[in-house]
């Protein structure tokens, strides 16, 4: 009943996202246009030229999103991980802008290993600088240095945007994490890392298991935490790398989401299994960001607020109520 629910409402988002807009269309028409019989050539080339390489890109980068949100909090047991909070989001926008401006980078395919780079370094980074102290790598702890990493590569951004216009075009197409003007082909350029970062992020699953016991307790049944956490840092690295690359840093997608999938699984009467959890957390992701994004068509037709406002505007209260629920000892 959950799954089919899930399907049911992304399908039903899919066909608004198509049909609301500037151009409003109304869905017998958007139908009729999918089945091979549109009524006129202007409602298709929107259809099809616009409306449906949106829905899908959201559908993809939503998914990722939220299934490197759920492998993230899995991988470290922080209820406030999140590749936006967390610095990843962050560090791969920094490497693009840097690969377009020092590099002369231009093409989506040269620069998103740019992306992977400065996704994997900013994660290194914030573990590192969470980990200081006698009391280790606490939630809290973790979550502050990831603020403090996302801030300094937030500014360092703004500082090579400013003296390069190239760089400065790029970034304010995504800077906010938008779905607006993307291109069809940038979605299958990316298509094999998200699908590689998929099925890596997915088969951790019942490894993910073990490893919500304690590192003693998944190497007593046979695994090797080192090689868990190794396979999930690079399912996440493809995914927010690939996911930045074409819409932009859209922050506290990753975090919200599997918050929400872990309430629809009690009561769903699942319970807290991740091979249940990471496909919930990547279906209900594309349900929010597709959500934001047609919301924000419609807020100030003709023109648009971008889908990550949104979704930042959601997470950012969601976060606050997070972080006063831990304990300020644990800093």
């Amino acid at each position: 009943m959950l799954v089919t629910g899930v399907v049911a409402l992304l399908v039903l988002l899919s066909l608004l996202s198509v049909a609301l807009g500037a151009l409003s269309i109304p869905l017998d028409q958007v139908v009729r246009s999918v089945l091979g019989r549109p009524p006129s050539h202007l409602v298709d080339n929107v259809i099809w030229s616009v409306r449906v390489p949106r829905t899908l890109t959201g559908l993809a980068t939503g998914a990722a999103l939220g299934l490197s949100g759920a492998l993230m909090q899995a991988l470290t047991r922080n209820p406030l991980a999140d590749p936006g909070i967390l610095g990843v989001s962050a560090g791969a926008s920094f490497a693009i802008v840097l690969a377009v401006a020092v590099f002369g980078v231009a093409s989506l395919y040269g620069y998103v290993w740019f992306a992977f780079g400065g996704a994997l370094v900013a994660s290194v980074l914030v573990f590192l600088l969470g980990r200081l102290g006698r009391s280790g790598a606490t939630p809290v702890k973790l979550a502050l240095a990831g603020v403090g990493v996302t801030s300094l590569l937030s500014s360092l951004t703004s500082a090579v945007v400013l003296t390069d216009q190239d760089a400065l075009d790029r970034y304010r197409f995504w800077s906010a994490g938008t779905l607006a003007d993307v291109d069809g082909g940038d979605l299958l350029r990316v298509a094999p890392f998200l699908a590689v970062g998929a099925v890596l992020a997915l088969t951790c699953a019942p490894m993910l298991n073990s490893l919500a016991l304690g590192d003693d307790v998944a190497a007593s049944l046979g695994r090797r935490p080192g090689l868990i956490r190794l396979q999930g840092v690079t399912a996440v690295m493809l995914l927010t790398g690939a996911s930045v690359a074409v819409i932009g840093p859209v922050v506290f997608l990753g975090l919200v989401v599997p918050h929400m999938a872990r309430v629809l699984a009690g009561y769903a009467g699942i319970g807290p299994d991740h091979r249940w959890l990471l496909p919930l957390s990547a279906a209900l992701a594309p349900v929010l960001l597709l959500s934001a994004d047609i919301l924000g068509r419609m807020v100030e037709r003709p023109t648009e607020i971008q889908a990550g406002v949104l979704v930042a505007f959601l997470g950012g209260p969601f976060f606050i109520v997070l972080v006063r629920r831990r304990k300020l000892a644990e800093v």
